[in-house]
């Protein structure tokens, strides 16, 4: 069966590879072979032919990791800082905002309070 009928099957997730032994795991046809063992997919040393195999994006996990220049991770964790010191201060005038919009909230309701006495005001929490 050729590449272009295995694709155009319906509902094939995923194409079969070819690997140099014909009847072994994965080929992708084993009636190919002839009686002597013989098939008409060329064998390379080791390597596979055809489509290959699917290779893996994660690294094995017992592979070492890769090495990082010391001077590129020393600049990272100084923008990482900088970063971090910029958003403590915007976090800081935020605070402080709200501190002041509590205290001018705090004086408006004593204000009304002295100018209606008899009215009842609901106590609001503040964010």
């Amino acid at each position: 069966m050729s590449v272009a009928e295995l694709v155009r099957q319906p509902g094939r997730d995923y194409l079969p590879y070819l690997t140099p032994y014909p009847h072994g795991r994965g080929s992708t046809d084993p009636g190919t072979g002839s009686a002597d063992g013989s098939t008409s997919v060329p064998k390379k040393k080791g390597r596979l032919v055809g489509l290959g195999r699917r290779t893996r994006s994660v690294p094995p996990s017992s592979a070492p990791p890769p090495f990082v220049d010391p001077e590129v991770l020393t600049a990272q964790l100084k923008d990482k800082d900088d970063c971090i010191s910029l958003l403590k201060t915007q976090m800081a005038a935020q605070r402080a905002g709200y501190e002041a919009q509590r205290r001018l909230n705090q004086q408006m309701m004593e204000m009304m309070q002295r100018m209606y006495p008899n009215e009842v005001f609901p106590n609001v929490q503040d964010p």
